[in-house]
């Protein structure tokens, strides 16, 4: 995986939602792998009080190229599907790239 692009982006949802958030990704994991240059995703969550759950999603990708295919030409503009705005209490607008370099 060494020379790939982890893309990572977070949000909050309610304890009552973040499963929900979860099995909406696991859903739209499955036509991000129809995707060219789409190589997995990890969904992690924690729990930051009683009924506030931080999700942090981390998609892995071969190239900045395969990232403006599925991103737009702004690439560090988070996508969010409307179903996922629904189920989320904030999320950022931007995402962050890293190049892995060792694993």
């Amino acid at each position: 995986m060494e020379g790939s692009i982890v893309r990572s982006w977070r949000a909050r949802a309610t304890a009552e939602n973040a499963p929900r958030y979860v099995a909406f990704f696991d859903r739209l994991r499955e036509q991000l792998a129809q995707l060219a240059g789409f190589r997995g995703a990890l969904v992690m969550t924690r729990v930051e009080d009683e009924d506030l759950v931080e999700i942090s999603v981390l998609t892995f990708w071969d190239s900045m190229d395969a990232v403006r295919q599925f991103a737009s030409p702004d690439v560090e503009c988070a996508v969010v599907e409307p179903e996922a705005r629904e189920l989320l209490l904030s999320f950022n607008n931007r995402v962050h790239h890293y190049d892995i370099v060792s694993r």
